[in-house]
């Protein structure tokens, strides 16, 4: 597989122009429904969005007339979808979970990737559940290997997200897995803010796996003696604007996808509507403005 440095470029589309044309956002982070999400987006003038949930329902548990209704909605709103999250291996699934679960939900999200014109999935690397490090391992390996030729033959990419499992936090093991299911349907994807939670240096880690980097995540956080507080992007200790300009500087041209935990938090059963939409749209008027900020050009020596 290719382990040079040159960066993998995410979509055969990427989003081109200004800051708005780059930025995305988990929708349900601004409201369960769908027209609270595309409301956000439209405040902003964004036009693509993450989906995650609609009316507090994961995308995998949607019916096949739900789905239809939903991208004929986008279609309307002309937003299109740059990634379908997952649960698969996430917080709730450990390694022990049956793996006809993990089987189940890709095979319903590969059909709303067809209907819905998206190429991306988000999965993670299955937190343990007793089981000894090294049937850990394998089995993790195992499954996102297979996982991935169901990906690849239906023309879409797994995105290992550096969060919870066997991956989340591990530089080195990221790079294993890619190594090891060697597979073009599985890529990386980078969330500027889970360091904080997680314990780890994200910016540090950004470094090591940013030729595989084919999505990113945006939230900021500051660490408390409880764990992490989340603020607005730039305003923590995630040194977001350094990740930025480290993608920005070696030509990453996929979407920033907001995700600021702000009101919700679902790995913590969190969820704070009345403010959500307020809170994703003042996150987003700062993601967008550190982007503006970062694509302008460098002033000229010399120049006042």
């Amino acid at each position: 597989m290719n382990t040079g440095r040159t960066p993998v470029p995410d979509q055969e589309n990427p989003p081109a122009g200004g800051a708005a044309a780059r930025c995305a956002g988990i929708g349900d982070e601004a409201a369960q429904d769908l027209e609270g999400q595309l409301g956000a987006l439209r405040e902003l003038g964004w036009h693509s969005i993450e989906l995650r949930s609609i009316g507090g329902t994961a995308l995998a548990d949607l019916t096949p007339q739900q789905v239809h209704v939903l991208a004929d909605r986008l279609r309307q709103a002309g937003v299109r979808a740059v990634c379908l999250d997952s649960r698969i291996g996430n917080w709730a699934r450990p390694v022990t979970t049956p793996f006809d679960t993990d089987l189940a939900e890709l095979d319903a999200l590969l059909a709303q990737c067809e209907l819905l014109g998206c190429r991306y999935v988000r999965v993670m690397s299955y937190p343990n559940d007793g089981l000894p490090p090294g049937e850990w391992e394998t089995t993790v390996l195992r499954r996102l290997a297979r996982l991935a030729r169901r990906a690849e033959a239906a023309g879409v990419t797994l995105l290992h997200e550096n969060c919870a499992g066997w991956a989340g936090d591990d530089a080195a093991r990221m790079l294993r897995l890619l190594h090891e299911v060697d597979s073009p349907a599985l890529r990386l994807l980078f969330d500027t803010g889970n360091g904080i939670a997680h314990g780890y240096d994200a910016a540090a880690l950004l470094h090591d796996i940013l030729p595989h980097v084919a999505h990113v995540h945006v939230k900021d956080a500051c660490r408390t003696p409880h764990g992490a507080a989340y603020v607005l992007p730039g305003d923590g200790e995630a040194r977001v604007t350094d990740c930025l300009r480290t993608l920005l500087d070696a030509g990453y041209r996929g979407a920033f996808s907001l995700e600021p935990h702000l009101a919700v938090q679902p790995h913590a059963g969190l969820r704070a509507d009345t403010d959500a939409a307020h809170l994703f749209v003042a996150a987003g008027q700062r993601l967008a403005h550190l982007l503006t900020r970062l694509q302008q050009p460098a002033p000229a020596p010399g120049a006042p």
